[in-house]
């Protein structure tokens, strides 16, 4: 590790004071860059998707659960996936904290994945997380999202993800998606996060970024996850290093957190 330069206690005081006017400068852009998100223009669910749940069918409006704004988080798990997804699994082990004091502030966030449901609650239960987790296999909802393609679409090039078009290997991409139900019952799809704006919903960063050595992620294509295990396997470093469900070239699983670029609007969704 680089050691960095040692000084006295008034240098290193004024350093950090300098410092502190960066971060304030980051703080203030982070608060602009949320205002102008919550003013972006909204587009209408046309479709009456329909989830499998453990309460038993239910479409789009009921995963509201009595609130007025959804958050989806799609989680890589596509049907028969015979491999659990690092990169997601660590995303949903900072969602019960926060899901505790969300849905008393109108949100409710639920994770959803194309396996179905008897796929899902075997490892949900090994994880012991509590939120819910609902399967859309029997909808286009994961495609309609651009989180999920067909084979077909794969073999075309035609694999829309984080608003850019061109070709991909995997069929199964994370992302986060966030919704709105008015008085009448209409929803609306008002923001989508893909690719590496997940790590927005990940503490354990926040906490790395601050210590000397950082996130500290050495392995290929700038180390990214490189050290992450499930949680329940960090005594276990002899694991299989394969991508979620074995879909897709490495790299495109590894960078599966987004970057933006502009292309097709989704699919079942129409302009308010």
């Amino acid at each position: 590790m680089h050691r960095n330069k040692v000084v006295s206690r008034e240098d290193w005081f004024q350093a950090h004071k300098a410092h502190l006017a960066r971060e304030k400068e980051l703080t203030r852009l982070r608060e602009r860059v949320a205002a102008e998100r919550r003013e972006l223009p909204w587009l209408k669910i046309r479709k009456d998707y329909v989830f499998e749940t453990e309460q038993g069918p239910k479409n789009l409006a009921g995963l509201f659960a009595g609130n007025s704004q959804l958050i989806v988080y799609h989680f890589m798990f596509g049907p028969g996936c015979s491999h659990y997804c690092e990169g997601c699994s660590f995303l949903a082990d900072h969602i019960d904290g926060a899901n505790q004091h969300l849905r008393h502030h109108d949100v409710s966030l639920v994770v959803i994945s194309r396996a179905p449901l008897a796929e899902l609650l075997p490892y949900k239960h090994r994880m012991g997380w509590k939120f819910d987790w609902v399967s859309s296999y029997a909808s286009d909802f994961n495609f309609d999202m651009q989180v999920s393609f067909t084979d077909r679409q794969i073999a075309a090039g035609d694999t829309t993800y984080n608003f850019e078009t061109r070709p991909r290997t995997s069929k199964e991409l994370p992302g986060t998606s966030v919704f709105y139900k008015d008085e009448n019952g209409d929803i609306f799809l008002t923001f989508l996060s893909r690719a590496r704006g997940g790590e927005a919903l990940i503490g354990t960063y926040d906490y790395l970024d601050m210590t000397p050595k950082g996130r500290n992620e050495t392995g290929p294509y700038h180390g990214l996850m490189d050290w992450v295990r499930l949680h329940d396997e960090y005594s276990d470093r002899s694991g299989s290093q394969e991508g979620c469900c074995d879909q897709g070239n490495s790299r495109e699983r590894m960078n599966g957190f987004p970057g933006k670029s502009a292309s097709r609007l989704p699919s079942g969704i129409a302009p308010k």
